[in-house]
């Protein structure tokens, strides 16, 4: 079964959109629900690129301990 444009915005949301979203047309609940997505992918890698960055401060040779400590 395919999921409707209001079942993958509720996805992306984490709950049910309130009421003014049933006033919007599925392209545009479609586009909303990939804008999401895409700025949670976007937050994520800038995260993981931080991560990676503090890590630089850690000495070479604690930097494979420390990277598996910090994140498992």
């Amino acid at each position: 079964m395919a999921a409707t444009a209001a079942d993958k915005l509720t996805a992306e949301l984490g709950a049910p959109p309130t009421e003014r979203f049933c006033e919007l047309d599925d392209r545009d609940l479609e586009f909303l629900a990939d804008a999401l997505r895409h700025a949670r992918e976007e937050q994520a890698a800038g995260l993981d690129r931080a991560a990676e960055d503090s890590l630089k401060m850690v000495p070479a040779i604690a930097r494979g301990p420390v990277r598996r400590i910090l994140f498992r």
